[in-house]
């Protein structure tokens, strides 16, 4: 056991809180939903960048590559000023969704580069540029482009030519769960010797004005370069700082005389930035006592010149003079524990170059976790210490959910783009989250189920902009995937987890069930279901034609969601037998889900359409008349993920459900004929469960599954060089287009960024390739094989007469992925697209962004940049590839 894995160790057993302090902070509290007190929901407009710097926020705190501990009660994060900007660089800056033609937008480069999930050691990167940041220039610019043109980017600016810029490298490193230590390096990559103020700024969320008469922590200086911290909740804590700084006091507390034209405290949360950037030396308090204080430093910084400054923030009151002498040995040490254990993870990593990719990749995910608090019933009612909500807010956003209670660190998609959790994600990151740290990854989806946050009906919330949206049923597919995945690692399956997400899901499933079948015919609407715009219509919103759709993913999920539960179920009763009569339970829901999806009575119209070999929704009218939707898009393959084998010892552990099962086979055989196969035996006598049925020796035009794959496989459609495409290129000269009530809509094949406007301008799954569902086709077409063997082959491509059984068809899709970010042989990334720094610079090639999805023609990267969240997936393929690319 190496270091890493033995705190791992220690965490698990409760002896030694390693996890107590971590990357914790968001890169954006501003523009949220829990910010949000307007009358009318617009969170962006609500509290703007601009107040940021200003205005004390109520729900958490935000900042520029920095950690807080697990209740967020103490923050430390970076500042810089360049003498030119016309504020500090407190946080990021970025579009919000109504200033990008794309939707909101970060407008910075930086980059996670390291951490150990104990973040134990933790390393970032931000470039900074040493001209004016062009705040105004990337909103104007942006807001004069429409969706038809691409992003306004910082480098589109100019503004890093000739290398004018600083890089700003902070890296952590822990004595012990309480004593950290920080060191930052500032790189001057400019032709020219520059001036940087670098203000490392340690604060307290503020919790003290909001009425409930909470006592109010303070800072104060002890020496010329120590701080002492002191919280009535956590103790004290002290701040040693290298040299002698310029220490800068204030509070963390709003200025309402420049943000409302009313008096208040003298010393306000942007006192610092007034007192560099403004010259204003009474912003600042000469007492040396407040709740927020920086540590100012003025650096003279040569061309190609790196200058350091260390800090240390420990609970040991008595290091004045010794807190340097173990500093770099630390950082040593603690780097070399980081090597060591991803070492471990993947000891045959296939390239050096994916080594790097997988290292950011866990990088990424690790970073972005975000202490998340927010309380719905006190944000509704608001304040004792504040102004009154609207009347309006009573019945407006999330009021439905006033149980939902949160101060827990969650693993979030972006914390810049989407600072905030959104539970079908969550299912996507705990799968690379738990092959380095699957106590987190558990607790992640345990979390969701508790009652604080799923509904009292059953749902689970979805984020926070509408805990009431519906998101694909995948929890409990990741529950299973994360309890083998530690099953492998540990020898020993965790089922006190399994089993009690299992209990809870029964309340989930049972919602689905009750709310989303319309007619009770197991054919289900679902709605939004996570996909945005890749229908005809917005599937959230009433219909223009009336009615409802009848969606093919919709039902796919639920198959899938019943096939996870049953696979739970018998784990479950290989031990407790009580679980066999829950197993038959979700058999018996599938077989009819499965007669659902391939006929639904006499006079319905299938989601099966025979003659293009595709699924497809299937809109009802009011007067009862159906239509197919025949758009072919992800909807049509997700029937796919519904698949699941039964080996013939594990089905001798549970002799109650085998009964029931061998009594479908001869007793409702035409029920039982839809989901391939119960009766034909496969590999090692196993037997198949699935939407797609498939019988071994079919051919192509009498088997839907090799109909299906014959499309996925087809580089003409679904078949990109860098993944499968969410919609088929088919539909770049065929565009589907309905007709209603005199409007036109329709599908066109979009590789990038979207032309509609539905859920947002800043995602598109009508071409571009998305990781999540690209893992699950894998993952399915591996379950496949497992049935059918290295007998069963399919052309792949499609008309290239080369002939792969289904596992070299995942693992040549899983290539495909990962040729994204890897140098291919002219040495560029198709990440980064045509960006030549990203593909050229030694300080810039070999960092990786993961981006929230990827063109569909040139894998070029769109979207959230900082999506390390499922496009993390990356890393588990990596881990489980052996092939080289």
């Amino acid at each position: 056991m190496n270091p890493e894995q033995q705190r791992l160790a220690d965490e698990k057993a409760q002896s030694t809180p390693w996890k107590s302090w971590g990357p914790y902070l968001s890169e954006r509290q501003w523009g949220t939903v829990r910010e949000d007190y307007s009358d009318y929901g617009e969170a962006w407009d609500y509290f703007s960048h601009d107040q940021a710097r200003s205005r004390a926020y109520r729900w958490g705190e935000d900042g520029l590559l920095g950690i807080s501990d697990q209740q967020q009660q103490l923050c430390f994060a970076l500042a810089l000023w360049n003498g030119e900007d016309p504020i500090l660089k407190e946080r990021l800056f970025g579009l919000t969704g109504n200033q990008g033609n794309h939707g909101e937008d970060v407008k910075e480069y930086y980059f996670y580069l390291d951490s150990t999930p104990t973040h134990s050691y933790m390393k970032g990167l931000y470039k900074y540029p040493q001209a004016a940041f062009p705040y105004e220039q990337l909103v104007r610019e942006n807001q004069q482009r429409g969706r038809g043109e691409p992003e306004f980017e910082l480098l589109d600016t100019g503004i890093f030519a000739e290398n004018r810029y600083f890089d700003v490298e902070v890296e952590y490193a822990k004595a012990s769960p309480e004593d950290i230590l920080i060191r930052i390096n500032i790189s001057n990559r400019g032709p020219d010797t520059k001036v940087l103020e670098v203000l490392p700024t340690l604060w307290f969320r503020n919790t003290w004005a909001w009425g409930d008469e909470a006592q109010k922590p303070h800072l104060h200086g002890i020496a010329s370069n120590i701080v002492q911290a002191d919280h009535p909740k956590m103790g004290q804590r002290w701040w040693y700082c290298s040299d002698t700084p310029n220490l800068l006091f204030t509070e963390n507390e709003t200025n309402t005389q420049r943000l409302f034209g009313l008096g208040g405290s003298p010393y306000a949360k942007d006192g610092i930035n007034d007192y560099v950037v403004g010259g204003q030396s009474e912003a600042v308090n000469p007492k040396q006592q407040g709740t927020k204080v920086a540590a100012g430093y003025r650096l003279h910084i040569p061309p190609g010149e790196t200058q350091s400054i260390k800090l240390r923030l420990s609970d040991q009151s008595g290091l004045a003079a010794t807190w340097e002498q173990d500093f770099d040995q630390i950082f040593c040490d603690r780097i070399q524990e980081s090597d060591d254990f991803y070492g471990a993870i993947t000891p045959a990593c296939p390239s050096k170059d994916l080594c790097n990719i997988q290292r950011q990749a866990f990088a990424g995910m690790l970073w972005t976790k975000q202490f998340y608090y927010f309380s719905v019933q006190e944000w509704l009612g608001g304040d004792p210490g504040q102004p009154t909500p609207p009347a309006s807010r009573i019945k407006g956003r999330n009021h439905q959910w006033p149980h939902f209670q949160a101060a827990d660190i969650i693993s979030m998609p972006d914390k810049w783009e989407y600072p905030w959790f959104a539970a079908w994600d969550l299912a996507f990151h705990a799968i690379p989250l738990a092959v380095v740290d699957p106590e987190f990854a558990k607790h992640q989806l345990d979390l969701m189920t508790r009652e604080w946050y799923m509904h009292p009906n059953g749902q689970l919330p979805a984020y926070e902009w509408a805990f009431g949206d519906v998101n694909p049923p995948v929890h409990a597919w990741a529950t299973w995937r994360v309890y083998k995945i530690d099953q492998k690692r540990t020898g020993k399956g965790d089922r006190a987890f399994l089993e009690r997400v299992f209990q809870k899901l029964l309340l989930n499933f049972t919602w689905w069930v009750n709310r989303k079948d319309n007619e009770g015919n197991n054919v289900f609407e679902g709605g939004f279901l996570g996909l945005d715009n890749i229908g005809v219509f917005d599937r959230s919103a009433p219909l223009p034609t009336g009615g409802y759709i009848e969606q093919a993913d919709g039902t796919s999920w639920m198959g899938m969601f019943c096939l996870n539960m049953l696979t739970m179920a018998l784990e479950l009763a290989q031990e407790n037998p009580v679980y066999e009569d829950m197993a038959t339970k979700f058999f018996e829901h599938f077989i009819y889900i499965a007669e659902a999806m391939n006929h639904i009575g006499n006079d319905a119209t299938q989601l099966w359409d025979e003659e293009d070999g595709f699924f497809y929704d299937v809109l009802h009218f009011p007067n009862s008349e159906r239509l197919r939707l025949k758009v072919r898009s992800m909807v049509g393959l997700i029937p796919l993920f519904a698949v699941m084998t039964l080996d013939e010892d594990h089905l001798d552990n549970v002799p109650a459900f085998k009964e029931r099962l061998e009594w479908f086979i001869h007793h409702r055989n035409h029920l039982q004929k839809n989901i391939a196969c119960t009766e034909t035996r496969g590999v090692s006598a196993r037997r198949l469960l699935a939407l797609c049925y498939v019988t071994p020796g079919q051919q192509v035009e009498t088997d839907r599954f090799r109909r299906i794959l014959h499309r996925l496989l087809d580089e003409a459609e679904f078949f990109g060089d860098y993944g499968i495409r969410a919609l088929s290129r088919f539909h770049a000269e065929n565009p589907y287009v309905f007709d209603v009530n005199g409007q036109q809509h329709r599908v066109d094949y979009e590789p990038a960024e979207s032309s509609s406007g539905l859920f947002g301008g800043n995602s598109n799954w009508r071409g571009p390739i998305w990781f999540p569902v690209n893992f699950l086709i894998i993952e399915s077409l591996q379950k496949f094989h497992h049935y059918l063997g290295d007998d069963f082959q399919v052309e792949c491509p499609t008309g290239s007469g080369q002939m792969m059984t289904l596992w070299q068809v995942a693992e040549e899709i899983s290539r495909r992925m990962m040729r994204i970010f890897t140098q291919n042989d002219a040495g560029q990334r198709p990440a980064y697209g045509a960006t030549d720094i990203f593909q050229t610079d030694p300080y810039w090639r070999d960092l990786i962004l993961f981006h929230e999805y990827f063109h569909g023609d040139n894998g070029a990267g769109i979207g959230a940049s900082h999506q390390t969240g499922w496009t993390g997936l990356i890393a588990k393929l990596i881990q489980q590839s052996g092939n080289t690319l």
